[in-house]
This record gives C-alpha cells, sequence and structure tokens, in this order.
C-alpha cells in the first residue's frame, strides 16, 4: 500500500517540484497539496495522509503552528517539516510542535523520500548534521528559543506585521480589535527589546517567522 501524502507549501513551482519527486517513487503518492497553514489543517482532515511534508514559511500560519493544530486533533499524525534554517532553536521548536521529521529545503531529495518513510514507520528524522547541532546544544544546555517570550496570539500577530499586513488587516485576520493588535505590538517591542516596527520586522526573519523569499 502506498504512503499517502500531503504537502503544504506556498510556492507553486516548488509544490509541484515536491509532488513529482514523491509520485515517482513506487511505494508514494501526493493526495493533495496545500498553500497555507490552514488549508493544510484542513486538507489533512478532508484527505487522512499517513504522512504531511510542510513548509514551515507560509503566510499567517507557519509550518509549526500547523503541525500543532494538526496533533493536537490528531494526536498519532506524522508531519515532516520543510526549513531553510538549521540552527537548533529552529529544530526543537519544530519537534515541540509535533514535527516527526526534520529536512532542510536545500537537502530536498533522497533525504525528504527517506523521511517520510521514516515517519510512516513511526521514527524520527533529522539529516545527521541537524541532529549533531541538536545534540551538541542540549548537551551544553544553552538552547533558548526567542519566541518563547511571546503568546500564541502575539508570534501570529508579529508574522502579519512581518509580511507587511497593516493593523486593520490583522485585526481584520485574527477577529481582534484595532487597539488589541496595537497593544499586542507594543508588548512585543517591550519583550524582545526594540523599539520599532522595523526591529520587529528583523527580529521575525532572523528566527525564521517569515522568510526572504
Amino acid at each position: 500500500m502506498k504512503t499517502r501524502v500531503l504537502l503544504a507549501d506556498d510556492h507553486g513551482v516548488v509544490a509541484q517540484g515536491l509532488r513529482a519527486l514523491i509520485n515517482s517513487q513506487s511505494d508514494m503518492e501526493v493526495v493533495g497539496i496545500a498553500t497555507t497553514g490552514r488549508e493544510a489543517v484542513r486538507l489533512f482532515q478532508e484527505t487522512s495522509p499517513d504522512v504531511a511534508v510542510m513548509d514551515n514559511a507560509m503566510p499567517v500560519m507557519n509550518g509549526t503552528e500547523a503541525a500543532q493544530a494538526i496533533r493536537e486533533r490528531y494526536p498519532q499524525a506524522r508531519i515532516v517539516m520543510l526549513s531553510m534554517h538549521s540552527n537548533a532553536v529552529h529544530v526543537r521548536r519544530a519537534l515541540q510542535a509535533g514535527a516527526t521529521g526534520y529536512v532542510r529545503k536545500e537537502s530536498v531529495g533522497n533525504d525528504l523520500l527517506d523521511a517520510i518513510r521514516w515517519a510512516r514507520a513511526g521514527r524520527r528524522y533529522l539529516s545527521a548534521p541537524l541532529a549533531d547541532q541538536l545534540l551538541d546544544r542540549m548537551t551544553l544546555d544553552t538552547l533558548e528559543d526567542p519566541l518563547s517570550r511571546l503568546s500564541s496570539r502575539e508570534r501570529q500577530a508579529l508574522k502579519m506585521i512581518a509580511e507587511g499586513h497593516s493593523v486593520v488587516e490583522i485585526a481584520t485576520t485574527l477577529c481582534l480589535s484595532r487597539k488589541t493588535v496595537e497593544t499586542y505590538r507594543a508588548r512585543m517591542m517591550e519583550k524582545l527589546g526594540v523599539d520599532n516596527v522595523a526591529g520587529l520586522v528583523k527580529f521575525a526573519i532572523q528566527q525564521g517567522v517569515v522568510s526572504l523569499e
């Protein structure tokens, strides 16, 4: 029986390339493609895939947030995270959200196919360099996640700020008042030690909340 795979990536060319790669395998097939984290959560429910492959940098709800939402509803879900980032903080953040595997985008190929097969078998997968980095940082006990200073709502607002959305747009999307969004913005600046929106955007890029793609 083939492994049924759900893809989530907001870049159409990348998604089509991943679909071709996966469908070229005799033991795998793509059963759906999502372009946002929210759509990934919905399609997971509709298609019941064996494994979901998530790009971490997606609009509004990123891959980590989508993974967490899926695992809350389906604790046995198996999710492989795709990311441009390879530092230990990003890897641990994905694993804590419920990801079964973590693969760098530049390593997509056999690395991703192996991760899907391992996930289907109920095993965690990290490429060797990532595993070594994570173990080294955990051994030194210096692995602090700066995003942990922010609440879930603040992280959502941060992502939309970094994507260039206005206060009104953020308020509408997140079903909040304009005043609440402004309060979140001020509170984030205080927590992160930055003085302006540009500082928030820089932090969001550094932490992989949004990408420069």
